[in-house]
């Protein structure tokens, strides 16, 4: 019988963070606190931009965002958010969305995989991502609920089960 693999990936659908960024622009412009104070929230590049006239103002628009980036299903652990800074009369504060598996993540990983995972589970480093292989389903399945029991610093989905 061949081996059944599936293999975790790290990645964050832009669609949903778009929606997730008009709804929380729209909240933001509709709603009676942010009433002139200059709040904004917007892509600039690669990178979220958020808008406020005062350092609490601009925390308070990366929870909204947040707030939806949740109901659209988005891990808060994809999103990378610096601190507040002063520009001119206004705060910026500056969000990135991460994606991918980064090599030394993907390490510890497969590392978890082997010292707690069931015997007989591969794991092998592909770019990104990582593929975990083994000839026992169920094996996989336990992979999987492994995975989701530990607390990793980066969300993590897993695709392509066969």
């Amino acid at each position: 019988m061949a081996d059944s693999s599936f293999d975790i990936v790290s990645k964050v659908e832009r669609q949903e963070v778009d929606n997730a960024l008009n709804q929380a622009a729209k909240e933001i412009s509709q709603r009676y606190d942010f009433k002139g104070v200059g709040a904004s929230i917007e892509w600039s590049g690669e990178k979220i931009e958020m808008r406020a006239n005062a350092e609490e103002r601009v925390k308070a628009v990366l929870d909204i965002f947040q707030s939806k980036l949740i109901k659209r299903g988005i891990s808060l652990k994809a999103l990378d958010a610096g601190e507040p800074q002063a520009s001119g009369k206004e705060y910026k504060l500056f969000a990135t969305i991460v994606e991918g598996i980064s090599q030394e993540n993907a390490k510890k990983v497969a590392k978890i995989i082997r010292d707690e995972g069931p015997k007989g589970v591969k794991a092998q480093v592909q770019g990104d991502e990582l593929r975990v292989s083994s000839k026992s389903r169920d094996d996989l399945q336990a992979v999987q609920q492994l995975l989701k029991g530990k607390d990793l610093d980066f969300a993590v989905q897993f695709v392509n089960y066969r």
